[in-house]
């Protein structure tokens, strides 16, 4: 059995990374994008975003992430478009080759390995139950190197090559240090069940105690009512709030890789019964602290620790072993069946995200003609306004139709007045910015109904200078852009 990929493989990975991109779309600037790539573009030009970055520098404060990036695109010479897909298409690579690995480890035969890759290949952007996360997202994100080094962690770990998973787990800490926890936290599960039969009751003991040391009180702000606004769009910090099939997406997955355990105990696949039993402790172990730090009301301000989220390494987990099963049981060698199954399967992926984005290209690739008006204005914007521009828009544009949550930030690359969609998310994580994300978002309260006097207001309270209104709207203002969806007018 080899231990290493060989040039062929390597090879069809990237092939399989490659045709990922268009079963589930690319959107570069889009949901979590307009977090971390205002990030990665201030850390290029620092004198980018003069105004109200903090919604987006808490973040860029605690990783690597767009310092990575941005040294990427130094040193690669690209376009910052180009450096960002290519570093997608990377992760993506990284993660199946992560699969490939769990495959070998788990199972003898290698056509196992390639279902496992493949299916989890074909299923990058189901949502992980609860946590609005995807496997991968179709844009880059901290997570998208943190979840295929997650799985380096644990490949060395099981391997016992410790040294090597303690430098994966530096690399995680230092892009994604809350995605470090799951892993480092699975792998300690696995090495105590693995040796001690009796250890399970100890192990809870032992993750609950260091859950209690290493989340002082102290360390969490009290939950103000800014904050707890922000807590109330945020359902899924919270378990009992969680709809009935994503209670069945934390307790289905389980069934399974116990089923997983029992096959795996009948073939003498130690590794894959070992590591799927690992998963279900693992999850029951989480579901316990989420339940402790999240249902009595005085610890909401725990709440932004998102135990749950331990579910995405399940996920893949689930899928790699899953797939690696399939194949060795149900697909075998016959291509019929491999069609059967992942031509309808990365068909209804396809379809999904059509949906999610339907005012929207399903593949933005870099240096294309925008398709979405929104993004147009957004890049006339960037081209024709100062750098030191100031906007509002509609505190809930993400989420208006035809806008398919594509960043402002991200993509004009201009500073703008809090939003109540995608910066009320860095209020979550970051309680200190509640106060002024609460005031800018109260300000804007109304806005379909503004008139000049109430942008003028704005001008004088936050010293904002241009706006971003529906087209369609006639309010008095010298708008120099405009198509059919939205304006863009100076405050004069």
């Amino acid at each position: 059995m080899k231990n290493y990929p060989g040039f062929k493989d390597l090879a069809l990975l990237l092939v399989l990374a490659f045709l990922g991109v268009p079963v589930h779309g690319y959107h570069p600037a889009v949901e979590d994008a307009e977090i971390y790539l205002p990030g990665i573009k201030k850390a290029l030009n620092p004198s980018l975003y003069p105004h109200n970055s903090a919604f987006f520098t808490s973040h860029a404060r605690m990783t690597f992430f767009p310092n990575l990036a941005a040294a990427f695109v130094r040193e690669s010479h690209l376009s910052l478009d180009w450096a960002v897909f290519i570093l997608h298409l990377l992760s993506i690579f990284l993660l199946l080759l992560g699969c490939w690995h769990l495959g070998r480890l788990a199972f003898p035969d290698a056509r196992a390995r390639w279902g496992g890759v493949a299916l989890v290949a074909a299923l990058l952007t189901i949502p992980v139950a609860g946590t609005a996360l995807y496997i991968m997202d179709e844009y880059l994100t901290t997570r998208s190197f943190s979840t295929p080094a997650v799985l380096f962690i644990v490949v060395n770990f099981v391997e016992r090559k410790f040294l090597r998973a303690a430098l994966w787990a530096v690399f995680t800490a230092v892009i994604h240090p809350l995605m470090v926890v799951f892993g480092l936290a699975y792998v300690v599960g696995f090495l105590c069940l693995s040796h001690w039969h009796s250890a399970l009751a100890n192990s809870r003991k032992r993750v609950m105690t260091a859950a209690a040391l290493l989340l002082p009180f102290g360390l969490f702000p009290p939950v103000t009512d800014g904050y707890r606004e922000v807590l109330d769009t945020r359902p899924y910090f919270f378990v009992l709030r969680w709809h009935w099939y994503e209670w069945l997406g934390i307790f289905g997955p389980l069934v399974l890789l116990w089923w997983f355990r029992s096959i795996a105990h009948r073939q003498g696949l130690a590794v894959l019964e070992q590591m799927s039993f690992s998963a279900v402790v693992f999850t029951l172990v989480f579901l316990l602290v989420t339940l402790v730090i999240t249902v009595p009301p005085r610890l909401a301000n725990l709440a932004e620790l998102q135990p749950m989220r331990c579910l995405h390494l399940v996920y893949i987990l689930l899928f790699a072993f899953g797939g690696s099963l399939l194949a060795e049981w149900v697909l075998k060698d016959r291509a019929w069946r491999w069609a059967i199954l992942f031509v309808p399967l990365c068909a209804g992926m396809t379809y999904a995200q059509l949906l999610l984005f339907p005012s929207t290209p399903h593949l933005e690739w870099p240096g294309s003609v925008p398709g979405n008006d929104w993004v147009r204005a957004f890049l006339w914007i960037r081209q024709n306004t100062p750098q030191d521009a100031y906007f509002a828009l509609n505190p809930q544009h993400m989420a208006l139709p035809g806008e398919d949550q594509h960043g402002f930030r991200a993509i004009a690359e201009r500073s703008m007045l809090a939003d109540d969609v995608k910066d009320s998310g860095a209020v979550s994580m970051f309680p200190a910015l509640a106060g002024s994300w609460r005031e800018q978002v109260h300000a804007q309260m109304g806005w379909t109904d503004f008139r000049p006097a109430d942008f003028h207001r704005l001008k004088q309270t936050f010293g904002v200078d241009w706006v971003v209104v529906d087209s369609s709207r006639q309010i008095g203002l010298a708008c120099p852009y405009q198509n059919r969806t939205v304006a863009v007018c100076r405050l004069e």
